[in-house]
C-alpha cells in the first residue's frame, strides 16, 4: 500500500512538472535559508556553553543610578570579596584591553629574534584563570601556570608563530606595552581557543606580574591592590545553588560601610548571559546580540512559511483536477484515510525532494554564507547541541501541515460535490489562496522597506558632515620596542625628517584618534563654583599634539589652539587644556566665547585656553561626547597627511624610515576614513542580510505567483479565445489576467507599510542623528514589488495573450 502511495504520487508530481518544479525549488531555498541561519542561531547560543564550570561563573559589574551597566572593576575588588564571603569560592581578573602591545621571543641565547609582532588579543589574568575556564593545556599544569610572576601560557598557534617546531615551554618572550619592557617565560601552552568562545587570547600573561611596582613603569593606577584605578574584569565562582541576588544586597552593604560617598551598585552577571543576555529587555553588557539572533531567527521561519505557503496556494489552485480523481476513487470504494495518506505522500515526497535538493544549496552556499556572517560554520554545528532536532522538527511540522490542508479539504468532499469540481470553484478556496498571496508579498513588502531605510541610514551616516576630515589620512602604530633614553631624541628627529619630505602635507602625534576610543573616560573635573553633582559628569579625554588640528581640518569655535611648548611641557606642567564645545555646555559655559581663559579643577587648576567646534570622534550612533584635550608631544598615533598618487611608493619610504628609527618594531598602519567605517560593519552586515532575505523572500513568493498565474491562465483557456475572436486586444488580456494578482499585491502594500514604518522607527532611535522615514521610501518599496509581480505574471499573461484563439477553442 505504502509503495502504491509514493508510486501514484512521483506519477502526480512528474506530470504536473510545472506545479512540482515551482514547489520543490520554492521549498529547497526555503529550507536553504532557514538551515543555513539555523547554524548561525546555533553557534550563538552556543557561545561559552563549553566551559564547566559556567553555571557557578558571574561577572562583577557596576550600575548607576540610571540604570547604566559596565565591566571594569577595580583590582582591589576581588581580593576584598573573597576575604568577606564565603560564598566567593574563587575569583579570577582578566585585563583584556589597555595591554596591547609588541612581543618578541628569544631564540634561546638572549638575542631577539629579527621578528616582532603588536598583538592585541592578549590578556593579562589570575592563577585561576585555567581553572575556571575550561580551555585545555597541552604543556604544562593549569593550577600553577600563571601562579608566578613573569610567566606567560601561549596558544598553540602562537607557540608555532614564535618557536616554529621548537618546544615552547621554558622559552622567553618580551612584552613592551606601557608597562615598559617586560620579560616572560612560558609556563604552560593551550589549545587554541574555540572559535564560539568570547574570549579569544592567543597568550595569557600573569597578573600577578603587576604586584611589582617596578613592572609598572609609573602607571600607579594599575596596581593590585588598588581600589580607583578600574581597568579589568572580575569573575567570581559561587557554590552551586547560591542565590546571588542576596550576595549583591551583601557587597552593597559592604561598600556602604567602605565608601559611603560610592553610589554605584555592585551587581552580578551570570557568565551564561554574557554573550546574548538573559533575555531582549536585559540591561547588562554582553558580547553578542540576542535581538539579531531572534531577528534571523524570524526571517528564516517568515521565508520557510512562504515556501510551504506557495505549496498549499498550487496544491488548492489546482484541487480542480485532483477533485475528479477523489471523486473517483471514493466512488470505487476508498476510504478517507487512504486518500489522506495518498496526499500527505505527495507532500512528504516534494518536501523530501526539497530537502535533498536544499542540501546542496547549502553546501555551495556556505561558503558565501559565512563571508556574510564572519564565521566559520558548517552543518556539524547543528548536531553538537541538539539544534538539529528543534529543525528537523519544524520541517516535519511545516511539510504535514501545507500537505495535510490540502489532503483533509479534498478528502472531506462528498463524491458528488468533488466530480463537479465545488471544491476548485468554491469562495473557500479562493479565499485562502488570496490570503496567502497577500501574506507572502506583506512579508516581501517589510524586508524591502526595512533594507531600503537600512541602506539610507548607513549612507547617511557615511556621507554626513563629520566636522573633520577623514581621507588621505594614514595612520601609523606607534613603536613601543626601544623606549630608552634616546627615544625622545629619535622621535624627534624622525618627526623632522617627515616635515622635509615633500608628499606629507601634515602629520600629528596623537593618543587617540577619529574612530577609536579616547583615551580613557573620567569624571570630578568642574569649573569655579561649579553646579551641584557637576562633579559626577563624565568627561572624555584625549591627548593630542599641535597639529591635530590641522592634520584632521578640526575648526576652533573660540580660543587658540596648543603652542609647541605646551605640548612638550604635558598638560600638567602646562596647566592648559582645551574642551569641545559640549564639553564647554556640561562645564556650565554659556558659549564657547566665555569658557576661553576661565579656570577649571581637575586635581589642580588648568586653563581652557581653547574651544574645538563639536566634530564626530566616534560613530553617528551616538551623541558627541564632552571632551577634553590634553597637550602632548609624543602620542601612540601617527597621522600623516598623504596625496592620493603613488600611495605604495610612498609607504614603502615611510616604512624604510620608520624601522631606521626604530628597529625591533613592526611597520603597521591603516587609512582613517576605512577605519571610521569600521563602527558601521553591524549595520553593513544587517544590510546584506536584509537584502539577500528581501530578495530570496519575493523571488519565493514569485515562483508561487509564476505557479498560480500558469494554472489561472489554463483555466480560462476557452474564455481568453472567445474573447480574441470577438476582437479584444493583447493588452486588454494582459490586464484582465493581471489585474486580480495586483489588487493583491496592492493589499499586501497596504498591510506592510505600517508594520515597516513601526519596526523602521524602533529600530532608528537606537542612533542620535538618524534620516526622516519619507513616503517615498515605502512608495519606492511598494513599486518595486508590483513591478516585480507583474513582471512574473505578465509572462504568462502575453504568452496567453498571444496564443491563437482557434488553437485555444479548439483544444476545448
Amino acid at each position: 500500500m505504502l509503495k502504491n502511495y509514493f508510486k501514484i504520487a512521483f506519477r502526480n508530481l512528474w506530470k504536473n512538472k510545472v506545479f512540482s518544479g515551482v514547489n520543490m525549488a520554492g521549498l529547497a531555498l526555503g529550507i536553504a535559508a532557514f538551515v543555513l541561519i539555523l547554524e548561525y542561531i546555533s553557534f550563538e547560543k552556543s557561545v561559552n556553553g563549553f566551559h564547566t564550570n559556567l553555571p557557578t561563573l558571574y561577572r562583577m559589574l557596576w550600575q548607576n543610578k540610571a540604570g547604566e551597566v559596565w565591566p571594569d572593576m577595580a583590582p582591589a575588588v576581588a581580593t576584598l570579596m573573597k576575604q568577606q564571603f564565603p560564598e566567593v569560592k574563587n575569583y579570577c581578573r582578566v585585563v583584556d584591553n589597555s595591554i596591547s602591545g609588541i612581543v618578541s621571543a628569544s631564540d634561546g641565547k638572549n638575542r631577539l629574534s629579527p621578528k616582532a609582532f603588536r598583538e592585541t588579543d592578549v590578556a593579562y589574568a589570575d592563577a585561576s584563570f585555567f581553572t575556571l575556564f575550561t580551555f585545555p593545556l597541552v604543556e604544562g599544569d593549569a593550577a600553577t601556570a600563571l601562579t608566578r610572576p613573569n610567566t606567560v601560557a601561549v596558544s598553540e598557534s602562537y607557540a608555532r608563530k614564535y618557536f616554529g617546531d621548537a618546544k615552547a615551554l621554558g622559552q622567553l618572550v618580551t612584552m613592551n606595552n606601557q608597562f615598559g619592557t617586560t620579560p616572560f617565560t612560558v609556563s604552560a601552552v593551550y589549545a587554541d581557543m574555540p572559535q564560539n568562545s568570547d574570549m579569544q587570547f592567543g597568550m595569557v600573561f600573569s597578573l600577578q606580574t603587576l604586584a611589582n611596582p617596578a613592572n609598572l613603569n609609573g602607571n600607579g593606577w594599575a596596581r593590585l591592590d588598588s581600589f580607583d584605578g578600574a581597568y579589568l574584569m572580575t569573575y567570581l565562582q559561587l557554590p552551586t545553588g547560591t542565590d546571588y541576588r542576596k550576595l549583591e544586597d551583601k557587597f552593597d552593604a559592604l561598600k556602604k560601610k567602605i565608601r559611603p560617598q560610592e553610589e554605584n551598585r555592585m551587581v552580578l552577571q551570570p557568565a551564561a548571559n554574557i554573550h546574548l543576555g538573559a533575555s531582549l529587555s536585559d540591561s547588562y553588557p554582553t558580547t553578542g546580540k540576542l535581538a539579531f539572533v531572534y531577528l534571523l531567527g524570524g526571517i528564516a521561519v517568515l521565508i520557510l512559511a512562504i515556501a510551504w505557503f506557495n505549496y498549499i496556494n498550487l496544491s488548492t489552485a489546482g484541487a480542480l483536477k485532483r477533485a475528479k480523481e477523489v471523486g473517483v476513487r471514493k466512488v470505487v470504494g476508498a476510504g478517507q484515510q487512504q486518500l489522506i495518506g495518498q496526499f500527505l505522500g505527495e507532500s512528504f515526497l516534494l518536501n523530501l525532494l526539497g530537502f535533498g535538493l536544499a542540501i546542496l544549496l547549502i553546501s555551495g552556499l556556505q561558503t558565501v554564507f559565512n563571508d556574510l556572517i564572519k564565521k566559520d560554520l558548517s552543518l556539524s554545528i547543528l548536531t553538537s547541541n541538539g539544534f538539529w532536532l528543534i529543525g528537523l522538527g519544524l520541517l516535519l511540522f511545516g511539510a504535514l501541515a501545507s500537505g495535510g490542508y490540502t489532503a483533509f479539504a479534498l478528502s472531506s468532499f462528498q463524491p458528488l460535490q468533488t466530480l463537479k469540481g465545488a471544491f476548485g470553484n468554491s469562495a473557500k478556496g479562493g479565499a485562502l489562496r488570496k490570503s496567502l498571496v497577500v501574506f507572502q508579498f506583506s512579508v516581501s513588502v517589510v524586508l524591502i522597506i526595512c533594507t531600503f531605510v537600512l541602506y539610507r541610514q548607513l549612507q547617511f551616516m557615511q556621507n554626513q558632515n563629520l566636522g573633520l576630515r577623514l581621507d588621505q589620512r594614514v595612520v601609523i602604530h606607534g613603536p613601543e620596542v626601544g623606549k630608552d633614553d634616546s627615544f625622545q631624541a629619535r622621535t624627534s628627529a624622525f618627526q623632522h625628517e617627515l616635515e622635509q619630505l615633500p608628499y606629507i602635507k601634515s602629520f600629528s602625534s596623537t593618543g587617540t584618534v577619529p574612530g577609536n576610543f579616547y583615551n580613557f573616560s573620567t569624571s570630578g573635573i568642574v569649573k569655579q563654583n561649579p553646579q551641584a553633582e557637576a562633579d559626577k559628569i563624565v568627561y572624555s579625554m584625549g591627548f593630542i599634539d599641535h597639529r591635530y588640528l590641522t592634520t584632521y581640518g578640526i575648526a576652533l569655535a573660540a580660543g587658540r589652539n596648543f603652542l609647541t611648548t605646551e605640548c612638550e611641557a604635558g598638560y600638567v606642567k602646562s596647566g592648559k587644556l582645551m574642551v569641545n564645545e559640549t564639553g564647554a555646555r556640561r562645564l556650565g559655559f554659556p558659549s564657547a566665547a566665555d569658557a576661553v581663559g576661565k579656570i577649571i579643577n581637575w586635581g589642580q587648576a588648568f586653563e581652557i585656553v581653547g574651544v574645538v567646534k563639536d566634530y564626530h570622534h566616534q560613530s553617528l550612533r551616538q551623541a558627541i561626547d564632552p571632551i577634553i584635550f590634553m597637550p602632548s608631544h609624543y602620542g601612540n598615533w601617527l597621522t600623516i597627511q598623504l596625496g592620493t598618487d603613488q600611495i605604495q611608493t610612498k609607504m614603502a619610504a615611510l616604512e624604510r624610515l620608520y624601522k631606521a628609527t626604530y628597529p625591533g618594531n613592526p611597520f603597521e598602519f591603516f587609512f582613517v576614513d576605512e577605519n571610521y567605517n569600521k563602527q558601521y560593519q553591524t549595520e553593513q552586515q544587517y544590510g546584506k542580510i536584509f537584502v539577500t532575505a528581501s530578495l530570496l523572500a519575493i523571488f519565493i513568493a514569485c515562483l508561487g505567483l509564476f505557479g498560480l498565474a500558469t494554472f489561472m491562465t489554463e483555466q480560462r483557456t476557452k474564455e481568453i479565445g472567445v474573447r480574441k475572436v470577438l476582437g479584444a486586444s493583447v493588452g486588454s488580456i494582459v490586464t484582465l489576467l493581471s489585474k486580480d494578482f495586483m489588487k493583491l499585491v496592492l493589499v499586501a502594500f497596504l498591510i506592510a507599510s505600517p508594520i515597516a514604518w513601526y519596526a523602521t522607527r524602533e529600530w532608528l532611535q537606537n542612533f542620535e542623528y538618524k534620516i526622516d522615514l519619507e513616503w517615498w521610501v515605502f512608495a519606492l518599496a511598494g513599486g518595486a514589488a508590483i513591478l516585480v509581480a507583474l513582471a512574473t505574471i505578465s509572462f504568462q499573461s502575453i504568452k496567453a495573450a498571444l496564443t491563437n484563439p482557434v488553437s485555444s477553442l479548439r483544444s476545448e
